[in-house]
């Protein structure tokens, strides 16, 4: 079966040319403890049989500096494309950001408001401040990554996408939605957002643990969101190396928590969305 790995993260052991700039100023734990080079993700990609990857900055590492994930998309195009990490807010966000996209540039672009670093959710996504550059990443039709979580800020999420219907939005981890509480409710807050088109959802290892936890409710959660979004608006990402489970493990997680889904819906979820997301995977692949 065709893979594409939707989210993972590198690292360089050369911190003189890459250095570290995490946002909010404190490094991640797994970045300190297990991080992975683009050379060793490529030998890991060639162990799981997975023959390209989106490379997602490394943002509780790098910050705003994508200098690692360019560098190693153009080193092998062939096997990756590179998402970084921009600031919305800057004035003149608008116009880095089409300077900073196209061939041999960034493929997508994600705004961290919210992660292991950040506990605190911001919602100055939808600042007026940042409109500018949601206006341009619309008329680039590029994706952009938003790491967040559901609740107190999905109002905000629901205004953005009102406000640009046109824009493509990829939620990282689906928003880490509280599939252990209960999935039906889980996959119920998940689905609403199905009606704006431009959503689209990255399914990791933080949601598939817990539906394999959860067990025949798991479908509970799957069957909701699948029918609102299509499997064509849903992508598996690894979230290698944050995740503490190796490469081959991870994707046997997602593998064995989606067997029962229709084989076209697994196609879709392990590589057609982020073909489809990222068209240059598909011009760069054999």
């Amino acid at each position: 079966m065709d893979v594409v790995d939707a989210h993972c993260h590198i690292i360089s052991e050369d911190q003189a040319r890459y250095p570290k700039a995490p946002i909010g100023g404190k490094q991640s734990e797994w970045a300190a403890s297990r991080p992975v080079t683009a050379e060793g993700m490529v030998s890991r990609m060639d162990e799981t049989g997975i023959d390209q990857a989106v490379l997602v900055q490394a943002t509780t590492n790098y910050g705003y500096d994508n200098s690692y994930v360019l560098d190693s998309s153009r080193r092998w195009p062939e096997r990756f494309v590179a998402v970084g990490t921009v600031d919305p807010l800057r004035p003149d966000a608008a116009e880095n950001l089409k300077a900073a996209v196209g061939e041999g540039g960034l493929a997508g672009v994600r705004l961290f408001t919210s992660g292991s670093t950040v506990p605190t959710q911001g919602e100055w996504f939808v600042a007026p401040e940042t409109f500018p550059f949601w206006e341009q990443a619309g008329e680039l039709g590029l994706p952009v990554c938003l790491q967040m979580r559901l609740g107190p800020a999905t109002g905000q999420l629901v205004e953005l996408l009102e406000r640009f219907p046109g824009v493509t939005v990829l939620l990282d981890h689906i928003g880490y939605p509280d599939v252990a509480a209960s999935p039906a409710r889980a996959g119920e807050e998940v689905a609403k957002l199905g009606a704006h088109p431009g959503l689209h959802l990255k399914l990791t290892h933080r949601n598939l643990e817990r539906l394999q936890d959860a067990g025949e409710r798991a479908a509970d959660f799957l069957g909701p969101v699948i029918d609102a979004f299509g499997a064509e608006r849903i992508a598996w990402g690894s979230n290698c190396p944050a995740a503490e489970q190796t490469l081959p493990e991870l994707l046997t997680l997602a593998n064995d928590v989606l067997v029962e889904l229709p084989e076209y819906v697994r196609q879709e979820i392990f590589a057609g969305t982020a073909r489809r997301l990222y068209p240059f995977l598909g011009r760069r692949g054999n």
